[in-house]
């Protein structure tokens, strides 16, 4: 009997201890103000696995985070009286500028290569991927190039995004040696006990001069671009800004780099006068935005579109409200168009897609799965009015955990341009989704369930 005691108060104690963590992580839940959809999301995690679930949640529970750092959220509305801030708040945060939008890879090489043998001050870089192959070697010769020309130079680069680089940065010693600055973002192994692991840096910022922006979706690695033409790259959007939009990007930028490093950038520059004015509107998301304004702002797009919305991502793991305002746009009689690869690099994502993919096939919505190679591009039209670019996928990592940044371009140039392409990869597509089993539905709709913390 003495030696049964000890078990039972460990089995006890281990109960109470669940127990305890089971009732603090649903007070935390509620005190944050979780969707309904979120909690049940968890609670269901916990009841099947409760310890790990709850080890789990601390870690990848929390979606804004308290910057370290400084004392304030990002904007881009530092200049704005009170009242001029409140209406940035309904939408109205446009610039001036130029844009150019590259669907063609190899161009968008070179538009990038020829953006760094043209700089001559400064060369900001943000990646979620930074590999090192036979593309990124020319790119850190030129580099390292720069550098010893006395060009100021920054990368930031995603730690988990960049893992391999990450954790063996000899290949990077090149460009230290030659004055580079690299941080890694979030350094897995600096925050192992953070919760802010899951919350990555997935934007693409490459800031030149404090004169040009290219952003999109493309990461520095083999797959996204190239100087030749190849079967298994893959299809995404780099696209270029000049004017006072490259102030916002800076900003957004600035406020990473501090993150990582505690060191403050000044914006020197004047701002490049372009001969074109088309409407720009840079909208950064993620822990570091204290509202879900992106999210907002695609949500009422959506809800004043007129005549259509044409959407390419290549994963699509929306939330209810979303969801449910494409199809409420479809029953007004909006012309609705997901365009979304076939089979993309995330098995689980493909999964967890598929039961609001059919959905949205029941109600009579276009889903058009590109056949090509891989469709990494994100891009939304709505109607002739605006076209959005950027890193945002149309899940909910991208839309409410991830540091992402987005621009809303009107052009009639640019939407006609983004159309083209967008037809394009609907002549490689195939109409709508084959039927599943009432086995494969169920398990679809299983995933469903836990899809808000995929």
């Amino acid at each position: 009997m003495d030696l049964e005691f000890p078990h039972v108060i460990f089995y006890y104690s281990l109960i109470i201890i669940r127990e305890f963590t089971i009732i603090l992580v649903l007070i935390h839940m509620i005190y944050k103000r979780r969707e309904p959809s979120t909690m049940i999301a968890w609670i269901l995690f916990i009841i099947l696995v409760p310890y790990l679930a709850v080890i789990l949640y601390f870690i990848f529970g929390t979606r804004k985070r308290r910057n370290k750092y400084k004392s304030e959220d990002i904007h881009l509305t530092k200049s704005l009286s009170s009242a001029e801030k409140e209406y940035y708040r309904v939408y109205k945060n446009e610039t001036k500028g130029e844009v150019e939008v590259f669907v063609d890879y190899v161009k968008a090489y070179d538009e990038f290569v020829k953006s760094l043998k043209e700089a001559k001050k400064s060369i900001y870089i943000c990646t979620y991927v930074f590999k090192y192959d036979e593309v990124t070697q020319e790119i850190i010769e030129l580099l390292e190039q720069k550098a010893k020309q006395k060009v100021s130079i920054k990368i930031l680069i995603d730690s988990l995004g960049s893992l391999y680089t990450y954790l063996f940065q000899s290949r990077l010693e090149g460009l230290r040696e030659a004055g580079v600055e690299i941080k890694f973002f979030m350094p897995i192994f600096q925050i192992p006990f953070r919760n802010y692991i899951n919350l990555r840096n997935h934007r693409k910022i490459y800031i030149f001069d404090n004169q040009k922006v290219l952003s999109g979706g493309m990461n520095l690695s083999n797959e996204y671009f190239g100087k030749e033409y190849t079967d298994n790259r893959w299809e995404d959007i780099l696209f270029s800004c000049k004017g006072s939009c490259v102030e916002d990007f800076f900003t957004v930028f600035a406020s990473d780099w501090y993150y990582a490093s505690k060191q403050r950038l000044q914006f020197e520059s004047k701002t490049l006068q372009t001969k074109e004015n088309t409407k720009i509107r840079v909208i950064p998301s993620g822990p570091d935005v204290k509202s879900d304004f992106l999210y907002e702002t695609i949500l009422n797009e959506v809800y004043l579109a007129k005549k259509r919305i044409w959407i390419v991502t290549p994963y699509f793991v929306p939330n209810e409200s979303l969801s449910k305002a494409l199809i409420i746009a479809k029953h007004k009689g909006l012309d609705i168009k997901l365009i979304t690869p076939k089979n993309s690099n995330h098995i689980i994502a493909d999964i967890a897609r598929s039961s609001f993919m059919r959905e949205l096939a029941d109600n009579k919505i276009d889903i058009k799965l590109y056949n090509g190679s891989m469709l990494h591009a994100k891009a939304i039209l709505f109607d002739d009015k605006w076209a959005m670019l950027g890193s945002v996928n149309l899940d909910n990592r991208s839309l409410f955990l991830n540091y992402e940044v987005a621009t809303f371009v009107y052009s009639p140039k640019i939407i006609a341009d983004i159309e083209s392409w967008m037809n394009m990869l609907l002549e490689n597509s195939t109409s709508n989704m084959k039927r599943a089993s009432h086995l494969r539905v169920l398990f679809e709709n299983i995933m469903r369930i836990v899809s808000p913390q995929i």
